[in-house]
């Protein structure tokens, strides 16, 4: 008998409806898809209300990925996609949405996203995601103002903790609270490159470190690179979190301790949706002024 094997890397896959809200009432029923390398999102919105959402695993196709993500977000909902007035796609593979009226890129959509979410006193943002990082200043309306990105480099992004969580076999919700759970805090793993880190864990293990001493030196070593794009574009208060990485508080309270800042508490609404929401919010606003001309 062939016992399944448990991948630890996979985060959960998951989806929600407003359950007050009613699309069949609304004007302006939007659509954002946002295609990231380690996961998809959509965001339906009326009248600039979120009214559903899905978040899952972006598979090897793209377009497909858009559409399994839409399917999943519309689910026992009754909205059928062509009732759907503009759709927006985004993120990493933004250019193979099918079924998107237009595309914006990934930084305007998480500015637009997280000034949503936390508000717009919201100056800089922080988007971990799973090839790249970017560090983002807005203004009150969720206007790009200038940003920063890193080298793709998985070390400092969420492909390099999905490949932590499978080396240890601790699944990758708990790398977070796990590294903490050491009695003093470890020198950080000093490789730039993940595959080379994964070694020098492998390393540390067989000297007689504990899983939970190389998921905290990982943390930090995250962290240090984070802070380092940080500090080169500055920070601005209000400042947020988006992306998956917003949910790995052994990085982000690191980050928070490295710049003398905490970041905003996210409570409602999910953060790594923050980019398909930005997207769904463009949706709106292009669909208003084309109706404006048309009046």
């Amino acid at each position: 008998m062939e016992l399944e094997r448990k991948e630890f890397w996979r985060w959960p896959e998951y989806r929600w409806t407003a359950p007050d809200l009613d699309w069949r009432g609304g004007e302006i029923v939007t659509g954002g898809i946002d295609i990231g390398s380690v996961s998809t999102q959509s965001v339906i919105m009326v009248d600039g209300k979120l009214y559903a959402y899905s978040n899952m695993r972006t598979g090897s196709s793209s377009p497909d990925s858009a559409e399994n993500a839409l399917i999943w977000a519309l689910d026992e909902t009754g909205l059928l996609q062509k009732e759907i007035h503009y759709i927006v796609g985004t993120g990493y593979g933004r250019l193979n949405v099918p079924m998107a009226d237009r595309t914006i890129t990934e930084i305007a959509c998480h500015a637009m996203g997280a000034n949503f979410i936390y508000g717009p006193s919201v100056r800089t943002i922080l988007d971990v995601g799973g090839q790249d990082c970017k560090i983002i200043r807005c203004d009150e309306k969720g206007r790009v103002g200038n940003f920063l990105m890193n080298d793709k480099c998985a070390a400092g992004t969420g492909r390099g903790i999905e490949a932590f969580a499978e080396l240890l076999s601790i699944p990758i919700e708990d790398i977070g609270e796990r590294s903490f759970q050491v009695d003093n805090e470890p020198e950080p793993v000093s490789s730039t490159c993940v595959v080379f880190a994964k070694a020098e864990a492998t390393g540390k293990l067989h000297e007689g470190w504990s899983a939970n001493e190389v998921i905290a030196a990982y943390c930090i070593a995250m962290a240090r690179r984070i802070t380092e794009l940080i500090n080169r574009l500055g920070v601005e208060r209000e400042f947020a979190i988006t992306g998956g990485q917003s949910k790995n508080i052994g990085v982000v309270r690191r980050i928070e301790k490295d710049i003398g800042v905490e970041a905003l508490p996210w409570k409602e609404i999910d953060p790594q949706i923050a980019g398909a929401l930005g997207a769904a919010l463009f949706a709106k606003a292009l669909v208003e002024k084309s109706r404006k001309r048309k009046s």
